[in-house]
């Protein structure tokens, strides 16, 4: 069986394959997210997962390394992790009363073969008119100031939603699982085959 290398330091990630029963390491990749001149926001997440699996892959003789990455997008403009309180209030103002775009991508590299599998899921959130008071509220509750667009979809964000729409409805959260589970098996690894039945 594969060993399995999670890319990535998110803690968000990380549960998302523990929750799974997943088996898998984690190793941070040290890389430059900045995007380039004129990259458009599919081939930014794109480049970012790939760039994120190769530089653990490199490392490695064998193992699938998983890279992924996420960014919102509001009328064209990309909203990243804000960092702070002050640009996520910023951010989900921004966001009030409107339609955000979610692009979260997942790569898989075999680090034996060198093969490289690539896509991207799309979520689509209306989010409902929020006030100050509101956003304050929700940002001293979650704090998602390393979350893409300034909302933790696996917990309070769903307070600020009025729909959300995805093939994959756990791409939101960072990494799209439908899609890695795919990628996973067109390398032989069936998760099914390695959890155990009686895992709570």
């Amino acid at each position: 069986m594969q060993e399995i290398i999670l890319a990535s330091s998110s803690p968000y990630r990380r549960a998302q394959l523990e929750g799974l029963g997943m088996r898998f390491t984690c190793v941070a990749p040290a890389v430059d997210e900045q995007a380039l001149a004129h990259e458009t926001a599919r081939a930014l997440v794109e480049r970012l997962a790939i760039v994120k699996a190769s530089a653990v892959a490199a490392r490695l003789r064998h193992g699938l390394v998983i890279g992924s990455d996420q960014i919102a997008l509001v009328d064209a403009q990309v909203l990243g992790k804000p960092g702070n309180h002050e640009r996520a209030t910023a951010q989900l103002r921004r966001c009030s009363a409107r339609e955000v775009v979610y692009l979260s991508s997942v790569a898989v590299i075999n680090a034996h073969t060198q093969r490289v599998q690539i896509d991207v899921a799309r979520t689509t959130v209306g989010f409902r008119k929020l006030s100050d008071d509101t956003i304050e509220r929700y940002l001293r509750a979650d704090a998602p100031y390393q979350c893409a667009g300034s909302i933790k979809a696996e917990s309070l964000a769903c307070t600020l939603m009025r729909y959300q729409r995805s093939d994959d409805p756990s791409a939101i959260i960072g990494l799209p699982l439908i899609m890695l589970l795919r990628m996973l098996r067109a390398e032989n690894f069936d998760l099914l085959t390695t959890v155990h039945p009686d895992r709570e």
